[in-house]
């Protein structure tokens, strides 16, 4: 079976943000970077795959050079190689197209991703591959499991999951509970250094979004605290000064 594990390279959720030129464009001074949580369960639940069936682990990053540290960690913590598309991504859909282009015809099983990026959230990239791929998608789910050519998965829905299902090939967008975080090793560190790392030439293509600002949300009121008695004094606050209430 080969899998294939889409990582994004994510501003640590401790760093400060900022916006220069504007508002316009992310300022990565002194941010530090790791492997999108959701993406870490998604690389979690194929080495585990890996482990239990022999399977072929790829991981593949939409990026500049500024990325290959995540892909590094991927590969010491359990990925057989690694790729790097050559190309600063823009937006889902040319993050989706990249993508695409370089798993078509490489015959992946398993094509897995975060449910989302912790950066920008769209939670459409998988969806998109899918598409352009004509193969199956779903999205997000919570448990994964392989065998004759089937995937069966719990999928996240409204009030609980549901079981489903899905002949391979598959694009699937992962969450927790689907595996634990691995921590790499002081060998898997090692082995990582000679792990195959290729650079992909970029597919020409074109954003379909533009970036007009970025604002930073509304800095939080301080808490206003009322006596548990001061019942109508609550309610006259959150009438006439917070109007969250008629």
């Amino acid at each position: 079976m080969k899998i294939l594990v889409c990582i994004t390279h994510v501003p640590d959720t401790t760093s400060k943000i900022s916006f220069t030129e504007g508002d316009t464009k992310f300022n990565s001074a002194g941010v530090s970077y790791i492997i999108g949580p959701y993406d870490d369960y998604a690389l979690a639940r194929a080495i585990e795959l890996k482990e239990a069936g022999g399977a072929d682990v790829h991981v593949l990053n939409v990026g500049t050079i500024e990325t290959e540290p995540s892909l590094r960690k991927a590969l010491a913590i359990g990925a057989d190689e690694a790729f790097r598309i050559d190309v600063e991504p823009t937006d889902s859909y040319q993050v989706a197209e990249q993508i695409a282009s370089f798993a078509k015809d490489k015959g992946y099983d398993l094509i897995l991703m975060g449910r989302e990026s912790i950066d920008f959230n769209s939670g459409s990239v998988h969806g998109m591959v899918a598409a352009m791929l004509n193969i199956s998608f779903i999205s997000p789910i919570m448990k994964l499991d392989v065998s004759g050519g089937m995937a069966s998965v719990y999928k996240e829905i409204e009030g609980g999951k549901e079981a489903v299902d899905i002949a391979l090939p598959l694009v699937a967008g992962c969450q927790e509970p689907i595996a634990e975080w691995k921590i790499p090793s002081m060998r898997g560190i090692m082995s990582a250094r000679t792990k195959p790392l290729s650079v992909v030439p970029a597919k020409t293509s074109e954003a379909m979004t533009k970036v007009q600002k970025f604002e930073m949300p509304a800095q939080k009121t301080a808490c206003k605290l009322f006596d548990p008695a001061d019942v109508d004094g609550l309610v006259s606050t959150l009438v006439k000064v917070a109007k969250v209430i008629n």
